[in-house]
């Protein structure tokens, strides 16, 4: 049996329900279908969505679609039953299939439904009472006569009745008794009160139904047992049963009701037979004891014989006094229905017309009564005629059509010419999607039509088959822009999520150079005339390797240049002539310029792949480059040849600025990554920490409530409870302040309406939303966002600072103020998130409090203390820095435990290298000069396996077996077994413990190690040779010099001098290779193999290696602050990258280091960084400056402006006309304040000193007003000092009076120019 809810009933015939309970049911879970409800109401409620791609191409019956509900003001999942025409167009009658309603609707308004609308099953199911069919009083008026007959329409009685059980049952279940795709006969048993009735048995006990049906129906379970009815009428007063506090009386069926229930099941001719029960008996109740029970009332109403019967009227011999009106009225459906859906005979008058006769009988009341008293009972001997018997069996088969449906919608329509439902807040204008709604921000001086997909984009057919092949599922959002913009030839900035692949610009360069002929009078040049610059020889070759693959370079013999610091190589590189597209590096190019020049006269197209890590690692260098580039187009005689510049990459940076500014012509900018469009706008970033609870407080102290310009708010949270708390509070403020979440998305049009509405200055709109709302309501111009609610990762970040995509600047702009900003609340809650806010801040050159550098710097010590188990950084032991701090997940610090050395920390060691990992990192042996315990080992275990030899069995990881290769055995670990799949043997990854290499190795290689050779501890060591590096700013050694190295010191005995042990690993400088004179007990240094590494050219002194190491080591210095300056800089500190190596520092590196905030605030160090191979240059490390809390207050004529330092030193205050600069020391801290001020002031008036051991400013007004703030740009470090108490003497009674005024931030003027310092 299974428990049901009932959600809708049309009749007994149409319950709409859904299963609760049951065997094999799986409840369906609310929150699911909520979520599925909103996220369709933000999908087809958003405002920029275009209405044409959603309408489905053919609309017919049947048709799974998603309608709007006004009564639900909600999109719903639907069906089409049926189309019309009416009055106001096409309409289609649909049914909800998740709340068991139907709803007529315009065909336009109808949209197709997302597949992901369609995973969860359908809500409601439709129900029928099995085995029974409804029954309908008969009224003859001419007979004067009334019987029940069967009928093919429920009465309306049955089903007020069956809603009345409903609503005072506590249980709902059902016994499926058929089902088949449209419906599921039940039989319906209801508990009332601890007592479980069969609704099927029920209806026919009652009168309201037969027993029916097409063959023996057999029921299951609990549904066998004799039927039980109430023994009053539950219909005219339903309330009664619950009073009875479980006292229901229970009567018997009538004893024949079994011997009908069979008649009925026989022949159809034989039910015309059974004689209806007479009025007088339905009438009667049950015999019920009166004083046990209290006495029910019965049905009284006009019209209404017993419980409220259908009365069937036959007209055909009855005088009409209107003829003339029911001749018009059957004219009337004549004119709006086919000739075969009049209604020729008979007018069906049913109990839902009572309302009509209730009016008349108010003005006719003895006509009522003369009615009541015509409807008599029936004759009970009258059987009928034969005609009445052929008219009950036309009346059982009728059923109701779709003719009458549409009927009766056409009738409505013209009753009511308006549309029933509708929907005045969907906007079916077709709007096109743009850019910005697609997520991507595009500034282009030149038309461009973005590429849809890959058969449309704009490369050539060779490089198409090859991604084809690929299986490359772009173009992405930001290459069907950028694809377009470079084929064109136009200069092209890409920055997204994929602009570090080369995919993103070389298919479009390719069809680009291939189909644009170069002019005569450069084809004589030399040179190429395309040139991609890469960040590193890796990319290089990645990047050659792409082009080589996939064979579209006719004609264009793409080549490499790897070039080291060795100038006499770069004298010998030779280039083809035929070469058209070169690939390097920017030192290499810059080396190419410097001794050969003339290479580079054909160059047309210059291309900076990942241009934000070229500028971080060679700003000079590239400066050079693109000024020989801007000489050689600018030239005369290349007046009409091409010229193309292209830059791509991942973030945006301050260098990509001054190249699109001064190096490009019409630009075309796009960029897809949402944040990083914001920090090329310059959205001016602020932030507030506050703890959670005190966030509406600050949250209104941040909003500017009388702007200068026009402003529109966006307040972002993260759930509906948080919108509406905001909006309450914002509210009361007295600004206009509008709200949109997920529970009245039905208002969407009406708010966005009210913010595109044009407002004047000094006016501020508001409007209150969540994450989910933002694409719905397509917000693209405000000047102000809020982040309430926290951002939980970049992408979100990104979106809410789109929303003022609109108002982001151009670079033409750039010298105005910003005219966005953001302001971000930061709580105790999104703790973990600091690091990643304060890196994205100090890009963006945010002012950032004090406060929230410390917190960071505690957020990043505790992130190292959880790395405890992890091994240490291997950039940080070759080189003494960490390349990439932020993502690198190994340990920075030293543990007692695991980094306790297993080897002396001093001395001269002989050192084999056995495995060469790169240039500087070998793992090998400390051999000792006494007893040499491995060579040792390696003898016994030679022995040993010659005489007996065990393979492993059962594999085990981390456990130690024996390998022989050649004629030596090796001791090997197991760290891995590999999956055997479709291979003949099994495999798995080993580390040698005595060389310190990995490799696979088949399992039946394996053989067992005894005990007597597992008691030696492992013989390998980690070997990291001092004060070497890559040059050009390079992660890792150039193949050519591991390879190089490997060959020379392989295998061969070293001296070496340890100059630091941690656990396993030793720090050897020097490491020399000694060859005795044969004959002799002389020894000669071979080799220094420091010296061949730098003498290859790709190899670079790091004199501060040690150093460094020490400092981490020792605690005097925290490595994961060495990075600091690396996002956006051009300065490179902890690379040392030889971009730095012209010893010129650039205004771009004094400027950001000016404006970036380092968490690092220990005591000034300065490091050296190698120029060339034998000279470095120092650059000064230090934090930038802090900025200070500020307080002020205002006189008639004067500003006073206070410096919350104590004691600062160094200090310098400087004036101008809208503008005032501080800086000092305090506590060895740099702080710095730059003061746009709010009007201005006659700076040779202007004064500071010390009071109170803080500075003091004196600020002289140019006019006489007063100031609403005291900067142009509200600032989180300024105040206003309510506090101040003005030091002027209180004059007496008898002397002058004091008066004041309120100023608009209750500050206080003085009515009298006085000339003491307290003014």
């Amino acid at each position: 049996m299974l428990e049901i809810q009932i959600i809708k009933i049309e009749d007994p015939g149409c319950l709409w329900g859904r299963v609760l309970k049951g065997p094999g049911i799986h409840p369906d879970s609310p929150e699911e279908y909520d979520s599925l409800r909103v996220k369709m109401n933000l999908f087809y409620h958003e405002f920029e969505l275009d209405v044409q791609k959603l309408k489905p191409a053919e609309l017919k019956q049947g048709l799974l679609c998603v309608v709007f509900s006004p009564v639900l003001k909600s999109w719903c999942r639907a069906v089409v039953e049926s189309l019309f025409k009416g009055t106001a167009g096409s309409q289609a009658l649909c049914f909800l299939v998740d709340y068991g309603d139907h709803i007529n609707i315009q065909t336009d308004e109808v949209r197709t439904p997302l597949e992901k609308f369609l995973q969860l099953p359908f809500r409601v199911r439709r129900f029928q009472l099995a085995g029974i069919s409804p029954m309908t009083l008969q009224v003859s008026i001419s007979n004067e006569t009334a019987k029940l007959v069967p009928s093919s329409l429920w009465d309306s009685s049955a089903t007020k009745y069956l809603h009345n059980l409903l609503q005072v049952s506590t249980l709902v279940e059902a016994v499926l008794c058929d089902t088949d795709a449209n419906c599921s006969s039940i039989e319906l048993y209801l508990t009332i009160n601890n007592t479980k009735i069969c609704v099927n048995h029920e209806l026919v006990v009652k009168k309201f139904a037969c027993f029916w049906s097409k063959t023996s129906s057999s029921v299951e379970g609990d549904g066998d047992r004799a039927p039980i009815s109430l023994a009053w009428d539950l219909y005219s007063s339903p309330h009664q049963l619950l009073e009875m506090n479980g006292c229901c009386p229970v009567k018997a069926p009538p004893a024949d009701i079994f011997a009908r229930k069979e008649m009925k099941e026989g022949p159809q001719t034989e039910r015309g037979q059974l004689e209806p029960p007479v009025l007088e008996q339905i009438h009667q109740p049950s015999p019920i004891n009166p004083d046990e029970y209290p006495e029910l009332t019965h049905n009284v109403g006009s019209y209404t014989i017993g419980r409220g019967w259908r009365i069937r009227a036959e007209a055909t011999d009855i005088d009409i006094d209107e003829p003339t009106a029911r001749l018009q009225f059957k004219t009337f459906l004549e004119s709006i229905l086919p000739s075969k859906q009049v209604p020729k005979v008979s007018v069906c008058i049913s109990h839902d017309m009572n309302l009509m006769c209730d009016a008349e009988k108010q003005g006719s009341t003895d006509v009522t009564d003369s009615e009541n008293s015509s409807l008599s009972a029936p004759d009970p001997d009258d059987g009928g005629s034969a005609s009445e018997k052929q008219q009950n069996e036309a009346v059982l088969a009728q059923e109701p059509s779709l003719d009458d449906q549409l009927a009766c919608s056409r009738l409505l329509q013209f009753l009511n010419p308006e549309p029933l439902n509708l929907d005045e807040h969907i906007d079916n204008r077709v709007v096109r999607p743009d850019p910005g709604h697609a997520g991507v921000l595009v500034h282009s001086g030149l038309p461009v039509n973005p590429c849809s997909s890959l058969s449309r984009a704009p490369i050539s057919e060779p490089f198409r088959k090859f991604l084809l092949w690929k299986k490359y599922s772009g173009p992405n959002v930001g290459e069907s822009h950028c694809w377009p913009s470079v084929a064109q030839g136009y200069d092209t900035v890409l920055v997204s999520h994929s602009g570090d692949s080369p995919l993103s610009y070389i298919p479009p360069l390719l069809m680009h150079l291939q189909t644009v002929s170069a002019v005569s009078n450069i084809a004589a040049r030399t040179g190429p005339v395309a040139v991609i610059l890469c960040p590193g020889w890796e990319k290089v070759q990645t990047v050659l390797d792409l082009l080589e693959e996939s064979k579209a370079t006719r004609n264009l013999h793409p080549t490499s240049v790897l070039l080291g610091v060795d100038q006499d190589e770069t004298k010998k590189v030779k280039i083809q002539r035929n070469c058209q597209l070169l690939v390097t590096t920017p030192f290499t190019m810059m080396r190419l310029l410097d001794v050969q020049r003339f290479l580079f006269l054909r160059l047309c197209h210059l291309v900076l792949d990942e241009a934000d890590v070229l500028y971080s690692q060679a700003p000079e260098q590239l400066a050079v480059i693109l000024k020989h580039f801007q000489k050689v187009v600018s030239a005369e005689e290349r007046a009409s040849c091409p010229r193309q510049v292209i830059a791509t990459g991942s973030r945006w940076c301050a260098g990509m600025e001054g190249l699109v500014r001064d190096y490009m012509i019409y630009p075309s900018v796009v960029i897809s990554v949402m944040e990083e469009a914001a920090l090329y706008a310059k959205v001016h970033q602020t932030v507030h920490l506050c703890l959670d609870c005190d966030k509406i407080s600050v949250l209104l102290g941040s909003l500017d409530l009388h702007p200068p310009k026009p402003q529109k708010t966006l307040i972002i949270t993260n759930s509906i409870e948080d919108t509406e708390h905001v909006y309450k509070a914002v509210v009361n403020t007295a600004v206009f302040t509008l709200k949109a979440h997920e529970d009245v998305t039905d208002k969407f049009a009406f708010v966005i309406d009210q913010w595109r509405k044009d407002i004047g200055p000094g006016t501020q709109v508001v409007l209150v939303t969540t994450n989910d709302c933002l694409k719905a309501i397509g917000i693209r111009d405000a000047t102000c966002v809020v982040h309430y609610g926290f951002p939980s990762s970049p992408k979100l970040f990104g979106s809410r600072l789109f929303c003022m995509s609109k108002n982001f600047r151009y670079l033409s702009d750039a010298g105005s103020s910003p005219a966005v900003k953001s302001v971000l609340l930061l709580s105790e809650q999104n703790a973990r998130h600091v690091c990643g806010v304060l890196r994205y801040l100090r890009r963006a050159g945010a002012l950032l409090p004090p406060e929230l550098l410390q917190f960071a710097l505690g957020v990043q010590h505790a992130k190292e203390e959880q790395k405890a188990q992890r091994p240490l950084c291997c950039s940080l032991k070759s080189f003494g820095f960490c390349r990439d701090d932020t993502v690198c997940p190994d340990r920075h610090s030293i543990g007692t435990t695991p980094d306790r050395p297993l080897h002396p920390d001093s001395g001269s060691v002989m050192v084999l290298p056995l495995f060469i990992k790169t240039a500087s990192v070998y793992f090998g042996r400390i051999v000792s000069q006494k007893e040499n315990v491995y060579e040792t080992l390696a003898n016994q275990m030679k022995t040993h396996y010659s005489n007996e030899r065990l393979c492993a069995v059962d594999v085990v990881v981390e456990e130690l077996y024996a390998v022989q290769e050649e004629d030596l055995y090796h001791r090997v670990r197991v760290t891995e077994i590999l999956e055997k799949g479709e291979r003949l043997f099994g495999s798995v990854t080993a580390y040698y413990i005595d060389e310190g290499r990995t490799q696979e190795l088949k399992s039946h290689q394996l053989l067992q190690l005894p005990p007597q050779f597992q008691d030696l501890p492992e013989q390998a060591v980690e070997i990291i040779l001092c004060r070497a590096q890559p040059i050009d700013g390079e992660v890792d050694w150039n193949p050519k010099v591991s390879r190089a190295i490997s060959q020379k010191i392989k295998g061969k005995m070293h001296q070496a001098k340890v100059v630091m042990c941690v656990g396993n690993t030793v720090w050897v400088d020097p490491m020399v290779r000694m060859t005795r004179v044969p004959g002799l007990k002389i020894y000669i240094n071979e080799y220094n193999v420091h010296a061949e590494i730098l003498a290859s050219g790709f190899g670079a002194n790091n004199p501060q290696h040690i150093e460094l190491l020490k400092r981490v080591f020792h605690g005097e210095e925290n490595p994961v602050t060495l990075d600091q300056h690396r996002d956006d800089s051009p300065l490179d500190l902890n690379g040392y990258s030889s971009s730095n190596q012209s010893g010129i520092s650039s205004p771009e590196t004094d400027d950001h280091l000016n404006n970036a905030e380092v968490l690092n605030v220990k005591k000034l160090q300065t490091v050296d960084i190698p120029k060339t191979l034998n000279k470095p240059v120092i650059v000064p490390f230090q934090p930038s400056s802090f900025h200070p809390q500020i307080k002020w207050f205002q006189r008639v004529q004067f500003i006073t402006v206070i410096v919350k330092l104590i004691s600062p030193v160094m200090q310098k205050c400087e004036f101008s006309s809208d503008m005032v600069i501080y800086s000092g020391y305090v506590n060895e801290r740099h702080y710095f304040a730059k003061l746009e001020l709010f009007s201005d002031i006659i700076a040779e008036e202007c004064t500071w000193e010390m009071r109170c051991n803080e500075p003091v400013m004196k600020l002289r007004k140019k006019e006489n007003k007063d100031w609403r703030t005291l900067l142009k740009h509200k600032s989180a470090f300024v105040s206003y000092e309510f506090d101040h108490i003005d030091d002027a003497v209180v004059p007496t009674v008898n002397g002058h009076l004091f008066l004041a005024e309120a100023g608009e931030e209750g500050d206080y003027v003085s009515s009298s120019e006085c000339s003491s310092d307290s003014d």
